[in-house]
C-alpha cells in the first residue's frame, strides 16, 4: 500500500433528498387542493447510484488481499486501537483487543459510504482500528486488508461470512439430516479459489454403517482432501479434529442440522454452543446459530461457528473457473480439442473421456456440470 496521501474515490449516494418534492399523483387526486399551489417543476437527478467522487486521506489499496476497498483511511494511531471482530449483530460488533479487553462498536459512516459491492462492511475474524467512546464503546474507523475470505453471493452482493481464516472444516452429516455431495463440493470450491484448507468432516457415522461411506470417502481422500469421520455424539473422531483446530485460524461450515455446534461443544465443553435438532417430517435442522461467531479455542487457535446454510451460490468464481478448482478434473482440462471447452457438450472432451473409462468420479462430474450450469444462469 502506498503512503497517506488524498485520493479521489467513489462513495454511495446517500443523504439525498427526494427528486420529487411532493406527490403528485396525490396531489392530483386531492380535489381539495387548489391547483394555482401545485408544483410546476420535477427536478429529475442523473447521477445514478454513486454520486460525485469525493477526497479522502488514506492510503490505496493495490493488492488482492484488500478489505474490499479502494483505499484504507488513515486513522490516529495515538488515539485509536487495534482488535478483531468477534460478532457482528446489526450495527453493532463485538471487538476483542489484543489484551483481551471486548467493545461494542459501530462503523464510522465514512466506512459505509464508499463504494462497494459487500452486503455488510464488517465480518467476523477482521482486524481493525476502531478509536474508543467510553471503557466498553467505540467507533470502528478502519479495517485492516484480509486474506482466507469466505464469501458468497447474496442478492447480487457479496456477502463476506468470514475473513483472515487459515482453514476450511465442512461438516455433514451421514444421516438427519441426508448428506449432500453437492453442498461439499460447493465448499471447496470456495476452498479452493481463496486459498483455504479444506477439511472435510462427516458426523454423525452412528446412526449408518460406515462401509456405505467408503466411496465417497475415497473419492475425496484420492483427491488429497483430509476426510474424517466423527460422532459427536459417542466422541468417534474428536481427537482427530481437535488436533486439526489447534494454532490455526478455522471456520467450520456446513447447512443446519449437520451438528457443527455439537463439535465444537465435544472439543471444548466450556463453550456451551446452542444446539438443536432436525426435524423428523422435513429432515432439516433449525437455524440455532444465527450469526457468524470467533471463538478462541484454550489449546490455541481460533474457530468460527457459522450459521446453517442450504444453499450456498459462489462468489466471484465465473463459469470458466469451476473447473480449475476441481483436482481431480483439473489435470484433463488442457488436454481437451478445443481450448473453450466447457466439458459438458463439446466432442473430442478430455473429461468426459475420462468420466466414461472411469478415470474420474462420475458424481464429482455431475457436482461440476450442476454448478457450472447454475453459475451460467
Amino acid at each position: 500500500m502506498a503512503k497517506n496521501k488524498k485520493i479521489r474515490t467513489e462513495f454511495r449516494k446517500n443523504r439525498t433528498a427526494r427528486a420529487r418534492a411532493t406527490d403528485l399523483t396525490r396531489d392530483l387526486q386531492d380535489t381539495s387542493k387548489d391547483s394555482a399551489d401545485s408544483s410546476r417543476h420535477e427536478r429529475i437527478s442523473g447521477k445514478g447510484d454513486l454520486s460525485r467522487k469525493r477526497t479522502v486521506v488514506g492510503e490505496t489499496v493495490t493488492d488482492d488481499s484488500s478489505s474490499g476497498f479502494t483505499v484504507m483511511p488513515e486513522v490516529d494511531l495515538s488515539v485509536c486501537r487495534r482488535g478483531r471482530v468477534l460478532q457482528v449483530f446489526g450495527l453493532n460488533s463485538l471487538i476483542e483487543t489484543e489484551d483481551g479487553a471486548q467493545h461494542q462498536c459501530v462503523v464510522r459512516r465514512l466506512l459505509k459510504t464508499l463504494a462497494t459491492d459487500q452486503r455488510h462492511v464488517v465480518a467476523a475474524g477482521d482486524w481493525v482500528y476502531f478509536r474508543p467512546s467510553s471503557p466498553t464503546e467505540g467507533i470502528i474507523e478502519r479495517i485492516e486488508p484480509r486474506y482466507g475470505i469466505l464469501s458468497r453471493t447474496s442478492r447480487g452482493r457479496q456477502h463476506i461470512m468470514v475473513a483472515n481464516v487459515d482453514q476450511m472444516i465442512v461438516v455433514a452429516s451421514a444421516a438427519e439430516p441426508y448428506l449432500k455431495p453437492h453442498l461439499i463440493d460447493r465448499f471447496i470450491v470456495t476452498a479452493e479459489q481463496n486459498q483455504l484448507r479444506p477439511i472435510i468432516c462427516i458426523n454423525k457415522i452412528d446412526l449408518v454403517d460406515v462401509a456405505d461411506l467408503q466411496p465417497l470417502i475415497g473419492a475425496y481422500s484420492r483427491m488429497g482432501y483430509r476426510v474424517i469421520p466423527i460422532s459427536a455424539q459417542t466422541g468417534q473422531g474428536i481427537d482427530l479434529l481437535a488436533s486439526e483446530l489447534r494454532n490455526q485460524a478455522t471456520v467450520v461450515v456446513g447447512q443446519s442440522g449437520v451438528g457443527k455446534s455439537s463439535l465444537l461443544n465435544r472439543i471444548e465443553p466450556g463453550l456451551e454452543l446452542r444446539v438443536g435438532k432436525v426435524s423428523q417430517e422435513s429432515q432439516k435442522g433449525k437455524h440455532t446459530t444465527t450469526t457468524a461467531r470467533l471463538i478462541r479455542l484454550e489449546r490455541g487457535g481460533w474457530v468460527v461457528d457459522t450459521p446453517g446454510i442450504r444453499q450456498f451460490q459462489l462468489w466471484d468464481i465465473i463459469p470458466e473457473e469451476v473447473a480449475g478448482n476441481f483436482r481431480d478434473l483439473r489435470p484433463y482440462v488442457s488436454r481437451c480439442k478445443y481450448p473453450n471447452c466447457i466439458h459438458i457438450h463439446e466432442t473430442d472432451c478430455a473429461v468426459k473421456d475420462a468420466v466414461a473409462d472411469g478415470y474420474l468420479d462420475s458424481r464429482r462430474y455431475e457436482s461440476y456440470c450442476q454448478m457450472h450450469e447454475e453459475d451460467s444462469s
